[in-house]
């Protein structure tokens, strides 16, 4: 899918474009490429000049070379942004190239991006640049605005782990966690936990893209500032993803703890089983060996008098460990 973006009066309209035609009659300063087809990037060949890479959207691409300058004057970044999807959190691999310095090009001065699929934040920046008109100006502002709505929205994402977090906590902290009740509460925390460290990733990757924006020497006075804020944001939010992750260690350890003290409470039975039926068991084996005269042959009341010490016998410890509290 192929969308260009313009502005008109402030405000950023979006176009879908079927053929290299439309594409020819706009003049954006910003164009999405969503899954892209072979034909769609031979349009943006063949209209701004531009080769999308092969490898903009590849995930196991190096490191240090997701952030870098052409000789043409293009700048490459590859950047990933969040999904906080409730089945399956995960990140997208977003590719942005900008000309801002190569007059000979028409695609100086815009922002193009490369994505397999749309995006929360994509979707926040399209709203919020048609309702507020003068919140976009250039390339430049959106790429910018993309970041900031990255970083909101894992400051939003956060609010919900906190959420989901405070009602496992009112689960384990009630006192009464079965394991049935602790395996749900074990999942649950699992999942934060993973959302959690995928925020902090993500936000790791946006302080590196913002800082490499910085130093290319692109942006004027007040997009510098705004670019410096955006790290601001980033680093108040890593004190939090810390919190959370103290949080969730405290839970699972809570967790733990009940599950084993119901496991001991299970071992507790067993044992106390076995102490009270030692003396049953020793008056039956004396009872079993084989005697010249045995008690129950030779006497009438020799299997209830047998039976009667036996009870008797079983009855002593556990009243002793019913009065002692063992038995609670």
């Amino acid at each position: 899918m192929l969308n260009i973006f313009t502005l008109v009066n402030g405000r950023l309209f979006q176009e879908e474009i079927e053929s290299l035609e439309e594409l020819s009659r706009f003049r954006p300063i910003w164009v999405d490429l969503e899954a892209p087809t072979v034909e769609e990037k031979r349009w943006v060949k063949q209209y701004f000049g531009l080769s999308i890479p092969e490898d903009a959207m590849d995930e196991d691409i190096e490191e240090s070379a997701r952030f870098y300058e052409e000789d043409n004057g293009e700048l490459h970044i590859r950047s990933d942004f969040l999904i906080a999807d409730d089945l399956e959190p995960r990140t997208m691999r977003v590719a942005f190239i900008v000309n801002l310095f190569n007059n000979d090009l028409k695609s100086k001065g815009v922002l193009f991006t490369i994505h397999d699929e749309d995006s929360p934040v994509f979707r926040l920046l399209r709203m919020r640049a048609r309702r507020a008109p003068g919140l976009i100006e250039d390339a430049k502002d959106v790429l910018l605005k993309l970041f900031d709505a990255d970083a909101e929205y894992s400051a939003d994402t956060l609010e919900g782990v906190y959420d989901e977090l405070e009602k496992v906590s009112n689960m384990v902290l009630s006192g009464d966690v079965t394991d049935a009740l602790a395996s749900v509460v074990l999942g649950a925390i699992a999942r934060q936990e993973d959302l959690n460290g995928r925020i902090r990733r993500n936000m790791m990757d946006t302080r590196r893209a913002v800082s490499f924006i910085m130093r290319s020497k692109m942006l004027n006075g007040e997009q510098f500032e705004e670019a410096r804020q955006i790290l601001r944001d980033i680093d108040s939010l890593d004190s939090h993803t810390a919190f959370l992750f103290d949080k969730i260690n405290f839970l699972m350890d809570a967790t733990v703890g009940f599950i084993n003290i119901n496991q001991n409470k299970i071992i507790k039975i067993f044992s106390v089983a076995s102490v009270a039926l030692l003396p049953p068991t020793l008056i039956a084996s004396i009872y079993g060996m084989n005697f010249k005269f045995m008690p129950e042959l030779d006497w009438a009341m020799g299997y209830p008098y047998a039976l009667a010490i036996m009870v008797s016998s079983a009855l002593g410890p556990m009243w002793y460990f019913r009065k002692r509290g063992w038995l609670k």
